[in-house]
């Protein structure tokens, strides 16, 4: 669920180019946080591919060495970053493996944004990364990939029904990925 500052509604508009600008900044201020903790900070999601819609929010995923919740919560909660506390934010399921993160949302007035820390060799920083640069490379998946989300948004614009509904539609998209990682050679986070 969001913050009491956070729209429950989803809008999903078009691409802005503006939105790599704003996670590099976003990504400073992580790095400076969190130091070498993090080994790679990804700009990730649906704003992270060029000419995709998305939700006006900016998905960032911080690989970790280890994801930490005694050390890593304190040093974001330190510059503002709350940590989401829903367990869906702490374990999710990535190539049939429970896997550790966690999720942060901006300060109160901040550029909204969701912070997923994961460990930087699990198989759900690999999704991440795995769905962003497909999404960039094929045309016809990017294209039906954001008319299925308007459509959804339109239909369905509360965000935790939106959410469920698309997860599972993102699986499908994601088999098509696996294939196109497999006829590519992709391999993952060493290419992000």
């Amino acid at each position: 669920m969001p913050f009491p500052d956070e729209p429950s509604q989803v809008d999903v508009v078009e691409y802005r180019p503006q939105w790599p600008q704003e996670f590099e900044a976003l990504a400073e201020v992580l790095r400076d946080a969190l130091g070498g903790l993090a080994v790679g900070v990804d700009h990730v999601g649906s704003t992270s591919v060029p000419d995709l819609p998305a939700k006006n929010c900016i998905d960032v995923q911080v690989r970790m060495r280890s994801v930490d919740a005694a050390r890593d919560v304190p040093l974001l909660a330190a510059i503002g970053f709350r940590c989401r506390p829903e367990a869906w934010n702490r374990i999710e399921v990535s190539g049939g493996r429970r896997c550790h993160k966690l999720v942060f949302a901006p300060p109160p007035g901040a550029r909204r944004c969701n912070v997923h820390l994961r460990d930087a060799d699990g198989p759900n920083a690999r999704f991440a990364l795995l769905f962003r640069d497909y999404l960039r490379a094929d045309d016809v998946a990017r294209r039906a990939w954001g008319a299925f989300k308007q459509r959804l948004a339109m239909s369905v614009p509360g965000l935790v029904d939106y959410g469920q509904i698309k997860a599972s539609a993102t699986e499908v998209l994601m088999a098509a990925a696996e294939r196109w990682a497999a006829q590519t050679g992709w391999n993952g986070p060493s290419g992000a």
